[in-house]
């Protein structure tokens, strides 16, 4: 019993001698949507806990934030948005962070005015589906990282060097995507969506784009607009249309009908990711994937 005592007193010695390493939780960034919660996995690496707010398949410019996700909005280190009216609903929950002087990164902020495009019915309002153009994208990458390294300058090496890497991957991606659309016939490069959010794609790629709503799919798309496509797509006999993976499909659904009452049959050319990527579970959950699998699916039907 005393060697049982003694042994016991030593160990409370050496516990008490040694000191053990504390390490620091890692800062938390919470991301709007998947394509920025993606981008900032990239350049962020291990140095933050990265959370998306808005999962695989949902629309930021419906999103709703619940009271779970004003919490974790209020908690987290760090807030990275789109801006550009992306994510309207959001807008007095992100002037209030503002107001508790929370750090946060508008991707706005990134951006050429004279780079971007306008709703065609209201020229003050841009459209926010800047990462449909892969060089408006690498240019907000190169913003993130920026601020990245401005809010913590311990990792502004990794951030640089993630960069790097990230922008050559773009690269890539921008050669891809251009020796794709070659394929297509020139008189077929007419992308007919759902909405209008692929408008900086065809500017970039040299591709029509015909969307049944506008650049938010808050509006329904009315009669007179499916009629007025319908006729389009029949006179230029158009092979395909897209569904959108976010947004429902009755309005695409509805033009298919209205073409083949005018005597012309136009295919449903697949899903296209747009204002959200895909999900891990079928590796398309980054937007490398995503911009992969749209141009894919796209010259698959139309050529």
């Amino acid at each position: 019993m005393k060697r049982c005592f003694v042994l016991f007193a030593i160990l409370c010695v050496l516990c008490t001698a040694v000191s053990f390493p504390v390490y620091a939780a890692q800062p938390t960034a919470i991301a709007s949507t998947t394509m920025l919660t993606d981008l900032t996995k990239v350049i962020a690496g291990d140095t933050l806990e990265v959370i998306g707010l808005m999962g695989p398949g949902l629309d930021p410019h419906v999103y709703e934030a619940s009271a779970g996700d004003v919490h974790k909005l209020q908690k987290a280190d760090l807030v990275l948005v789109h801006g550009l009216h992306l994510e309207g609903r959001l807008g007095n929950i992100l002037a209030n962070l503002e107001k508790m002087n929370k750090k946060i990164i508008v991707l706005e902020d990134a951006l050429d005015p004279a780079r971007l495009l306008t709703d065609e019915e209201n020229p003050s309002i841009y459209d926010p589906h800047v990462w449909f153009d892969v060089n408006l994208w690498a240019d907000c990458a190169k913003y993130v990282a920026e601020q990245l390294g401005r809010f913590y300058p311990e990792h502004q090496a990794l951030y640089s060097a993630n960069l790097d890497a990230y922008l050559a991957e773009l690269a890539t991606l921008d050669v891809y995507i251009k020796e794709a659309v070659e394929k297509i016939p020139e008189q077929s490069r007419v992308l007919v969506t759902a909405h209008d959010a692929f408008r900086y794609f065809g500017r970039a790629y040299g591709i029509e784009v015909k969307g049944l709503q506008g650049i938010s799919t808050e509006a329904e798309a009315g009669t007179a607009g499916i009629s007025d496509m319908a006729k389009l797509i029949a006179e230029r006999q158009i092979k395909a249309i897209f569904v959108e993976t976010s947004v429902s499909d009755k309005s695409i659904k509805a033009l298919q009908e209205a073409v083949h009452s005018l005597g012309f049959e136009t295919n449903i050319g697949g899903g296209l990711f747009s204002d959200s990527t895909g999900d891990a579970a079928h590796g398309q959950d980054t937007y490398l994937a995503m911009l992969r699998h749209n141009i894919d699916t796209i010259v698959s039907a139309l050529q």
